[in-house]
This record gives C-alpha cells, structure tokens and sequence, in this order.
C-alpha cells in the first residue's frame, strides 16, 4: 500500500463474498459487480481530491494485515467488512490500533435483516456507518471522509 501521490489516500477495503456482488441474491445486494463499486469510487475519490486503495478478500488474516498497513500509510479506511462485521474481534483490534478515522459501510440495511447480523464489532472503531444505500453507500462514504480529513487539517 505505498502512496507516493499528495492526494490523501483512502484505503476502501472490503470482506468476504463481495467478489460475488452482482451474482448473489441480488434482491439484497442489487446488481452491481464489485468492479462497478470500485469504478464508483475511484470516480467519487477523483472528484473530492481524494486517493483510494481499492481491495477485496475472502480471507480474515489478509484483511487486518491491510488494515495494520494503513497506519502511517494512509489518511482513512472506508470498510465494507461482510461476514467479518459480526464475527472479528481481530479486524476490530487492527482498526483500533491504526488509530484512523475509519467508516463503516454495508450495502444492504443490516437492520432490517436477521438478528445476527444487527451487530458489528467493526462500528466500535467507525466514526460512522452507512448501510441500506446500495452501492452508493460507498460514495457517500468517501464524501464524509473527505469532510472528515479537512476538518482535522
């Protein structure tokens, strides 16, 4: 996760089984493939002077180690964490320890789903949580980090 440009950059991670937007119960997640989220946001990031790093994994060991790369590297994590939002103590701790502003998306309301996934263990560390929006969710969340990153210049 090197950064040589002056933009401040934001890593947008993302967890488990989000490989699979656009082909997995698309009544919940929509359409959209992981690729037109990451054209979103690499379009949304041009538009607010922002940089991103754009991942996905299945794995939770790969996950904190990007997260445990972002501190000192990056300016913010946006986090998609899927499965890993109700399960993760380890993904908690990393984004703790990065001691970065980090917010929290999910694309579906996660409240209006079933009980297990009402709690997240990732909102502890997040400034914030987006979730029910779609896709969009993503954009609206690396607009409120920008806002975020100028207020603490």
């Amino acid at each position: 996760m090197s950064h040589s440009d002056s933009r401040p950059l934001v890593a947008v991670l993302n967890g488990p089984n989000l490989n699979m937007l656009g082909l997995r119960q698309p009544h919940i997640y929509g359409h959209a493939t992981l690729d037109d989220v990451e054209q979103l946001c690499a379009e949304t990031a041009e538009q607010l002077g922002l940089a991103i790093d754009f991942r996905q994994t299945n794995g939770e060991g790969e996950i904190v180690t990007w997260v445990q790369e972002c501190r000192g590297r990056a300016a913010g994590i946006v986090i998609n964490p899927a499965g890993y939002t109700t399960t993760s103590i380890a993904l908690l701790d990393a984004l703790l320890a990065s001691e970065l502003p980090v917010i929290e998306v999910h694309i579906s309301n996660i409240h209006r789903r079933e009980e297990f996934r009402q709690h997240s263990y990732v909102s502890k560390a997040a400034v914030g949580v987006i979730c029910g929006l779609g896709i969009r969710g993503y954009a609206l969340a690396l607009t409120a980090m920008a806002d975020l990153l100028e207020d603490s210049r």
